[in-house]
């Protein structure tokens, strides 16, 4: 969760309150803290975090309607929505799919940066890149034709663990993210030439045709809905032959999910059907979990496109 968002004038009471419902929450007594954050909301009625932390026990409670109005009240007090309500709401069916909030992706990250690799590689046993370099390689021993990249772009390249597995194969590279202290992490490598604090399709729609033989993305995706706008920049910007290469988590279904994680889950289908409509062809798609969840591999996808 972001940092705690008090955005009342900083009523002492209600902040007590809502600490009080923490610790209870903590001990397993979510109907008391529930009751409490209930008067913290009362008392300072633009207490986002109070409203976000209600709506998460009212849905471990399994009282949806309750916990879809607290997020609303949530996104409602912060704009922003750096808690991510909207998550939450698309989660319980209570929203259409959309994009997640920009706030609370920055937010997270931003949150996430100084701990990010000793969490993702050392709790959830990340290997996202890794996953990404065994796919690319093997996609170029197919074709007959070296795996060496004059210029790669790495999209959410996050503190720099795809410019590291990929650092003796790739000429140049240019990282793209939206949180500025991730973007701090990855110049901190030295393996960046140019890094840009931006979205994924605004940060490739500033890069010329044909200029890139190579885009990376790993558990990039799991953040993004409709992957066609960013596919779509990706043929712009990829020289004749020049591939691509994301993970994605996946699911049994159809189309897109927000998955347990409260992250997107894309079907294989519907990633198929993607990357042929952006004009690219499908050379690798392998089932592939890049991350534990729950002490247990969250379901994956390493799939590799190119530019023909």
């Amino acid at each position: 969760m972001p940092a705690r968002l008090f955005l009342s004038s900083g009523d002492v009471i209600a902040d007590r309150r809502f600490e009080f419902a923490r610790d209870l929450q903590l001990k397993g007594d979510l109907p008391a803290a529930a009751d409490l954050l209930g008067q913290a909301v009362e008392i300072a009625p633009n207490f986002a975090t109070a409203w976000f932390t209600l709506g998460e026990i009212r849905q471990q409670l399994d009282e949806s309607e309750k916990a879809v109005a607290a997020f609303r009240q949530a996104r409602e007090a912060d704009p922003q929505d750096r808690h991510g309500a909207a998550v939450w709401l698309m989660r319980l069916g209570a929203e259409e799919m959309a994009e997640m909030p920009r706030g609370y992706v920055q937010a997270l990250f931003d949150q996430y940066a100084p701990r990010f690799e000793a969490a993702l590689v050392g709790d959830l046993g990340y290997r996202g890149p890794q996953l990404l370099f065994k796919a690319v390689v093997a996609v170029c021993v197919a074709a007959r034709k070296p795996a060496f990249f004059k210029r790669a772009i790495d999209l959410g390249c996050g503190t720099g663990l795809v410019a590291v597995a990929f650092a003796k194969e790739v000429d140049h590279f240019i990282g793209i993210d939206l949180s500025p202290r991730m973007i701090e992490q990855a110049r901190a490598t030295g393996l960046y030439e140019q890094l840009e604090f931006k979205d994924m399709v605004t940060g490739l729609g500033g890069e010329h045709d044909a200029s890139a033989d190579l885009v990376l993305a790993a558990d990039a995706f799991i953040y993004v809905s409709d992957v066609a706008p960013v596919l779509a920049e990706v043929q712009r910007v990829l020289t004749p032959g020049g591939l691509l290469a994301f993970t994605a988590e996946t699911h049994s279904g159809s189309d897109v999910v927000i998955g347990d994680g409260l992250r997107y889950a894309h079907a294989a289908e519907y990633l198929r059907n993607a990357i042929a409509a952006a004009s690219l062809k499908l050379a690798y798609l392998e089932k592939a979990s890049a991350r534990n969840e729950d002490n247990e591999p969250a379901p994956g996808l390493v799939v590799v496109a190119a530019k023909t």
